[in-house]
């Protein structure tokens, strides 16, 4: 079926795959009948006695369990469909477009069709791609899972990762650093470092948040910039101006007149992990493209940048809102 074009890369952007079509199902082939040879009878079965249960017998299975199916629900569905075991009730739209298009994003499936597409062509379209978007529908549902087991309680003794390792917040006004918000603690044993934030111990959640996120985003950009001047000399660039973003869905971007964006989130990161960002972006002041020489030209700074960024699209940023 060419109309066919679905998502593949929930992280880094938006892909297409064309399914091939399927191969049509071999003709069966007469063969002559050979004679069957006489098979002794199975010997017979005796029935339990009534009211008595079956040894032998397969444990029940309750008549609701069989019944449930799995949900995913995108809040502004108009369709329903069931794959497999489980309720799909989906995103649809029709628009100017030659292709059927899956979506799977944080809200469910969404589905995009031209205008001229019969109704059944689309609900064929997506039972052929069922495993996939079963599939992608699971995963987003389980980020979305360990995305809310981090959600930040902002009130004293809370924490958060910072440069990979777990620290606490503690909430100490009359600490003498309010000209910079907050102080770190030096590592004592295996104890989590304390974050000591300017804030008063009756101070709203919104108010410890802002603190903790005004601290780190401070701590971020002196280390991006530590970063930025260790490898541009490295890869032969020049970058001009950082700015720090706070956007949901990318880590960093750059432009061809050296400005680079880095979000200020990728400090909750170890800094193998940030250094592969960083060197992403200058290496796109060489290559603005992912063409296999902007691999390599990653590569020559970062050897192992696909470990680091497969770690990236692992590790759950804890949530703030």
């Amino acid at each position: 079926m060419g109309l066919l074009r679905f998502t593949m890369d929930l992280f880094e952007g938006l892909g297409s795959e064309f399914a091939p079509p399927a191969p049509a199902p071999a003709r069966p082939r007469r063969s002559k009948k050979k004679p069957v040879p006489p098979v002794a009878p199975p010997p017979a079965v005796v029935a339990p006695a009534a009211g008595l249960p079956d040894p032998d017998a397969p444990p029940a299975v309750p008549l609701a369990d069989t019944l449930t199916l799995a949900n995913f629900a995108h809040p502004q569905a108009t369709r329903e469909v069931v794959l497999g075991s489980a309720r799909v009730a989906y995103e649809f739209k029709r628009g100017k477009r030659k292709t059927i298009g899956f979506l799977v994003g944080a809200d469910g499936l969404s589905v995009r069709a031209p205008r001229w597409v019969a109704l059944r062509d689309v609900d064929a379209a997506i039972h052929e791609k069922s495993d996939w978007i079963l599939r992608k529908l699971t995963e987003t549902q389980q980020r979305h899972a360990r995305v809310e087991a981090t959600r930040i309680e902002w009130k004293d003794g809370a924490g958060f990762p910072f440069l990979g390792e777990q620290i606490v917040m503690r909430l100490d006004p009359k600490h003498g650093f309010a000209s910079v918000g907050g102080t770190l603690d030096p590592a004592q044993g295996d104890a989590p470092r304390v974050l000591r934030l300017a804030v008063s111990q009756n101070a709203e959640p919104s108010q410890i948040r802002d603190a903790a996120q005004a601290w780190l985003m401070r701590q971020a950009r002196k280390l991006f910039i530590e970063r930025l001047d260790h490898f541009a000399p490295l890869l032969g660039v020049r970058w001009e101006k950082l700015s720090l973003s706070n956007a949901a869905t990318r880590w960093g971007s750059a432009s061809a007149d050296g400005s680079i964006r880095l979000n200020w989130r990728l400090i909750h990161f170890r800094l193998p992990v940030i250094d592969y960002v960083v060197a992403h972006e200058l290496a796109h002041l060489r290559v603005m493209d992912h063409s296999h020489r902007f691999w390599e030209t990653v590569e020559s700074v970062v050897p192992d940048y696909d470990v680091l960024r497969q770690q990236l699209k692992d590790e759950t940023v804890p949530r703030w809102n």
